[in-house]
């Protein structure tokens, strides 16, 4: 348990931040999760309309910090190329 003010204060600050990096990873996963489905079910045009709701969320997670910038590209990346490959 923290014993000086200053690491009481730590304490709230990263209980702070882990429940705002806890609910953004959560919103990422449910907006790839979206896209995930509508790929599953062979629809381009809905993999594509999620795949636009979902790319500006991942972007900023990984602006903020939640998860690293390559993982947020490799991600980004690897979701266009199937839904572009639904189309061939």
């Amino acid at each position: 348990m923290a014993n000086t003010p200053s690491a009481k204060k730590a304490a709230r600050k990263i209980a702070r931040r882990t429940a705002t990096n806890k609910a953004r990873r959560s919103r990422v996963r449910t907006y790839l999760r979206n896209v995930e489905e509508a790929i599953a079910s062979g629809d381009q045009s809905a993999a594509s309309e999620a795949f636009k709701a979902a790319q500006p969320e991942i972007m900023r997670a990984a602006s903020k910090g939640v998860m690293h910038a390559n993982t947020a590209s490799r991600k980004v990346s690897r979701l266009n190329a199937r839904i572009k490959a639904l189309g061939a």
